[in-house]
């Protein structure tokens, strides 16, 4: 008992004093009653609505003539107020009338004063010759006329306490300084944090690069004993979904340090001034936590460039909130044992300030995953799923070239859900290959209806890709095509692309010839021509383009390049070259895309025969698979002879 006591009176378990609330805390809610009971009285029960309205006629004929009238009270010259003789208020015809104790008993609408009086002073002559009735007159405020801008009035001051009282939910004494206060979520340290450096698969030099930033937060003296400097800021890009906040997260995990994370755009809100108040608060946070961690995701909210070029884009609170941004990264005042990370998938328009070293010393750029870094992500997403044994992880990276970490997560739920979907107990490897299909496709609509001769179309436009692309030389392999409609397309050819970091002349001639081949082949063998080529030809033109006047593969041109990697050419009206040039460039690509459908014209003619057997079995089974296509093209041979070198 005594023990019990003793705990209740220590002063680590002090009784938690609840916030004071404005205006008297939970008892303001009696506010809101008493004004409603308020306002229902004077709505309902309004003493000045008890009275019964008559005419004139009625108080000439019933009131006045008969002599019961005991005064008149004119309000505000619109209306009459009679009051009624004592002495004839038991008159058995007031009985199904209630009145009020003090009157008034009737009221009469006036039209004008005057004209009033001239018919009371007419009416009495006639029948109250000898007597005189008081008229009175008098200005009166008619609650009637108040309560219409008394409710709106009552309703937006219960709305204002609504909003105060919840903003100051929280505790504090003024809701509105919690404004400039940053919204930073703070893992403090010994929490544990689910993601480890562990569940971050590939990444293994951005992996180093971070790691060695913590390492430097748990044992600084190892490098500081050498005159080392512990790095102010890291940046981290890379395209959309490469793990960029991922390894941030796993950063949160594995430093024993506090951790503050939040968007850029929290800095942004609607009153100037707010950005750069929650900047100071958020490092002086940090400091007093110090040594920590400051993860800014999305950092190009604020980070935008300040140059001329972007002058229709300014935005005075934004530039405020990135100056206090960088003055705190390397300004005058001391920033000792804060280290800032930060993330972005846009480089290209951040400002060069914060850029620079003393800033953010280390850029770590995040590529998309090569073929072993998939491997190691597969099988980090596929720990949780129930698998059969036949699973090819190593196949399914081989299928999945260009796709981030986020894309594979994605395959192997989709390939999840497929197998839920068909009531099956494990997820097979055919599941992983209808997930990817079905990312990089769309949903298959196999009860989309096209006519028969559409469908005839269709099955020869995708035989001519997979002929055409069958017999060049640097055209990816092909792995099936397909007429059966899927996402927007009607029908597909999928290949299995090789990883390359540079690519020739001679393979952007054989793509383009590819990409063709379903428009030659409606040409060569119905000899006419569809609208279904469309995507083709824009990738076409959009490829040569690029050839010409970027990667600087034409001759006559030479090597000039007009691609502008800071992207602020994008934003200037005007052609970066002159009209002759513009012209030329034109022709070029026209004669490179016209040579090339030629070409492929060409390959489909010499090998018409594969391509009817091709559209027919399409037309029959709707998808062929290698096999099938090795049996009617003939085993692929590289060194084919259409291999156009110029």
């Amino acid at each position: 008992m005594k023990e019990r006591e003793t705990r209740d009176t220590t002063p680590e378990n002090p009784k938690k004093k609840e916030p004071k609330m404005p205006f008297g805390g939970k008892s303001f809610s009696w506010f809101y009653v008493l004004l409603l009971i308020f306002i229902l009285m004077f709505t309902i029960f309004n003493p000045f609505t008890e009275s019964k309205e008559i005419t004139w006629l009625e108080f000439e004929r019933d009131f006045l003539e008969q002599g019961q009238v005991e005064k008149l009270v004119v309000v505000n010259k619109e209306v009459a107020e009679i009051y009624i003789r004592e002495e004839y208020l038991q008159d058995p015809k007031y009985e199904d009338i209630s009145f009020s104790e003090f009157g008034p008993h009737y009221t009469m609408t006036l039209g004008s004063v005057e004209s009033f009086e001239n018919k009371l002073e007419k009416a009495q002559q006639d029948f109250l010759p000898e007597e005189k009735i008081d008229v009175q007159y008098t200005s009166r405020t008619n609650f009637g006329d108040i309560l219409p801008w008394l409710i709106p009035l009552g309703l937006l001051l219960l709305f204002w306490v609504f909003v105060v009282r919840r903003m100051s939910s929280g505790g504090g004494a003024n809701p509105f300084s919690s404004f400039g206060k940053t919204t930073a979520r703070i893992s403090n340290a010994g929490r544990k944090n689910p993601v480890t450096f562990k569940d971050v698969a590939g990444l293994n030099e951005a992996k180093s690069e971070v790691m060695e930033v913590v390492d430097f937060l748990k044992n600084p003296v190892t490098y500081t004993k050498l005159g080392a400097k512990i790095p102010k800021g890291v940046l981290l890009l890379g395209p959309p979904g490469t793990g960029k906040t991922l390894i941030a997260k796993a950063m949160a995990g594995e430093a024993n340090v506090p951790f503050f994370s939040l968007s850029g755009s929290e800095f942004v809100e609607l009153f100037v001034g707010v950005g750069a108040s929650r900047v100071r608060d958020l490092f002086q946070k940090a400091k007093e936590k110090a040594p920590s961690i400051i993860f800014i995701d999305e950092i190009d909210a604020v980070g935008r460039s300040r140059e001329k070029v972007n002058a229709l884009q300014s935005n005075d609170e934004r530039e405020n909130t990135l100056n206090q941004l960088l003055t705190e990264l390397d300004g005058f005042g001391e920033n000792t044992g804060v280290i800032v990370l930060a993330a972005t998938n846009r480089p290209d328009i951040l400002d060069k300030a914060l850029l620079r070293p003393g800033r953010f010393d280390r850029h770590i750029y995040l590529e998309l995953p090569n073929k072993l870094d998939r491997i190691e992500i597969f099988e980090v997403h596929i720990q949780n799923l129930k698998l059969a044994k036949d699973i090819d992880v190593e196949e399914l990276a081989s299928l999945s070239p260009g796709f981030s970490g986020a894309d594979i997560a994605n395959i192997c739920n989709e390939a999840a859900l497929i197998a839920a979907r068909k009531k099956k107990e494990i997820v097979e490897q055919q599941d992983f290959l209808d997930a990817r299909d079905r990312v990089v496709g769309g949903l298959e609509r196999k009860g989309h209806i096209i006519s028969p001769v559409e469908k005839n179309i269709v099955a020869y436009h995708e035989a001519g890709h997979a002929v055409a692309s069958w017999f060049l030389k640097h055209v990816d392999s092909l792995v099936k095509v397909s007429i059966i409609p899927r996402g927007k397309s009607l029908g597909s050819a999928w290949y299995l692309p090789e990883e390359r970091k540079i690519v020739t002349k001679a393979q952007f001639m054989d793509q383009i010839c590819a990409s063709l081949g379903g428009r030659a082949s409606e040409d060569v063998i119905f000899n006419e021509i569809s609208s279904g080529a469309l995507d083709d030809l824009e990738k076409v033109t959009k490829q040569a383009y690029t050839m010409v006047a970027f990667y600087g593969l034409d001759r006559e041109i030479g090597p000039l390049s007009y691609y502008d990697s800071t992207g602020q050419n994008e934003r200037i009206l005007s052609k970066p070259y002159s009209e002759n040039m513009a012209e030329l460039i034109d022709k070029k690509v026209h004669d490179l895309i016209t040579k090339s459908y030629e070409r492929t014209k060409k390959i489909l003619v010499d090998h018409k025969a594969e391509l009817e057997e091709l559209a027919q079995l399409l037309l029959k089974k709707e998808v062929v698979e290698k096999t099938d296509l090795e049996r009617i093209l003939g085993e692929r041979n590289t060194e084919v002879l259409f291999d156009e070198k110029d």
